[in-house]
């Protein structure tokens, strides 16, 4: 085992983190040779996907799982999402190299690299300074990611996601940067030599380069002189005049870019080659709210099927993360409702993969880059409304102020009332409505509320301007060839030398 990185079992034991790449490298590849069975196992894996549920700690997926079954009439409880039917289930382990609860940048690149680092860092390792302006110091200091070794191998590559493209956890495929919100160059420093987190996109140096990249983002592609298609008195966000859409179609044979959903209707696998899909200025919108787009937004699950279909047309394999980057934003927003019907959604995409693939040669990976402060408490009866408030057989459960409460909550965010006031999401800005309440000095009274709303914000304990993640484990599902090496408590870098070791991959950098 890697120095550093010895066994800590024994009260004996003297413990640290590992304190370079190499060793967070070396350790990831240790936990997954202890894990590997002596059982026999399937074969190599030619194809690998990996879902990230932004966000998606274990409480998001059980709420969700009971949304899910009482949305569709079923018993919520002993409703299992598509992915939790896996064969194979793990725990990882989320803390950073430099933070006890992390952020998306450094916990996705421990999944696609092999290697921890710290809080706003994309794929580059922990000694970089969280503000490098160099190029050559961040070429220097960058971990190698799956999506690159498999562009190297000759194997299809892409990436979807309902967040920004240069969003943290999509970014880290595909370029290496200190900080996360270098997104466009209006965003780089003055004086900066390193790429933005967009134009790494278009100069990516690996194979030939992405086949598939769907999601939001499109300002940060689009010059600051160029109006948006969708939203004429906006424009993009970019300085250099470059317009990086534009750029994708030129580069690329067999390439198409699209921004709406007739578009990505339009599109045929079998002749596209590559394929980019901006379909907002920024973020996607939620799930629930697709449907207010005018110019249409395909789904988690429509964009998954588009991607698998052209990446499967590479007879040497592809790699495929699909992200749903919104379950994150709505528990930062304190509601519950979006946050959840993300979470479904993302089954739904899972879903569509498991049945255009084969458990012989794909390994699905399904996991969490971090959790968030969200909890299911109180004593409500079996079958009691996930988002309504608690109740025990059909009678509500009252608090110590003599009030009810909901089921769902959080332990800090925007939700906090003080009671004195009631506070609603606004979808259209993102931001929230607050309205006059009755109730105590201490919390609001919800008799007459339908906390069932779309736009209800669950209670917080702490104010916050925006709740924040949470520093427990989050699982890992996984079925297909290598899913046998997901067992037990891994450090979230491990992921990335099991996808390696289905791959075949084993001891190669």
């Amino acid at each position: 085992m890697a120095a550093g990185a010895q066994d800590c079992r024994s009260q004996t034991d003297v413990c640290r983190a590992p304190q370079s790449a190499s060793d967070w490298f070396k350790a990831g590849k240790a936990a997954v040779a202890a894990n590997k069975l002596k059982t026999a196992k399937l074969g190599k894996a030619k194809n690998v996907i990996l879902f990230v549920g932004d966000g998606m700690g274990v409480s998001t997926v059980t709420a969700a799982r009971i949304l899910e079954g009482q949305l569709h009439g079923r018993d919520g409880e002993f409703n299992r999402l598509s992915f939790e039917k896996f064969a194979n289930t793990a725990f990882s382990v989320t803390a950073s190299a430099n933070q006890q609860t992390s952020d998306s940048a450094p916990t996705a690149t421990a999944i696609v690299t092999g290697v921890k680092t710290n809080d706003g860092a994309i794929s580059v390792d922990q000694t970089i300074n969280r503000l490098e302006p160099s190029a050559e110091v961040t070429a220097a200091k960058s971990v190698k990611t799956i999506l690159e070794r498999a562009e190297e191998r000759g194997m299809a590559t892409g990436v979807v996601t309902t967040a920004r493209f240069t969003h943290a956890t999509p970014a880290v495929n595909y370029a290496h940067i200190s900080n996360r919100d270098w997104e466009a160059d209006t965003n780089l420093p003055a004086g900066a030599t390193v790429k933005d987190i967009a134009r790494q996109l278009l100069e990516f140096p690996y194979g030939d380069g992405l086949e598939v990249a769907l999601g939001g983002g499109r300002s940060y592609f689009m010059p600051n002189t160029a109006a948006d298609p969708e939203y004429p008195t906006q424009k993009g966000r970019r300085g250099d005049a470059r317009d990086l859409t534009a750029e994708w179609t030129a580069k690329y044979n067999n390439a198409e870019y699209v921004w709406n959903q007739s578009q990505f209707d339009a599109v045929n696998p079998a002749k596209t080659d590559h394929l980019l899909g901006l379909f907002e200025r920024s973020h996607m919108r939620y799930e629930a709210d697709r449907k207010d787009d005018a110019a249409g937004e395909p789904s988690l699950a429509e964009m998954t099927e588009k991607a698998i279909k052209i990446l499967r047309k590479n007879r040497k394999g592809y790699y495929l993360m699909v992200e749903a980057g919104r379950v994150d934003h709505a528990h930062h927003a304190g509601n519950a409702y979006r946050a959840l019907t993300d979470a479904v959604a993302l089954s739904a995409a899972v879903k569509t993969a498991k049945q255009l693939t084969d458990d012989k040669d794909t390994l699905i990976l399904v996991t969490a880059d971090h959790s968030h402060v969200f909890t299911i408490a109180g004593y409500p009866s079996r079958g009691n409304p996930i988002l309504g408030k608690t109740a025990v057989d059909g009678v509500e459960a009252k608090d110590s102020l003599g009030l009810p409460y909901t089921t769902l909550a959080y332990a800090n965010g925007p939700g906090w009332t003080g009671g004195l006031q009631r506070k609603e999401f606004n979808p259209a800005n993102e931001d929230t409505v607050s309205a006059p309440y009755a109730g105590s000095k201490l919390r609001p009274d919800l008799s007459a509320v339908d906390t069932a709303n779309p736009n209800y914000m669950q209670e917080a304990t702490v104010p916050m301007g925006s709740e924040t993640h949470a520093g427990e484990d989050v699982a890992i599902y996984a079925d297909g060839p290598g899913a046998y090496l997901v067992r037990g408590t891994l450090e979230q870098n491990a992921i990335y030398h099991i996808m390696a070791e289905a791959l075949g991959w084993s001891g190669r950098r």
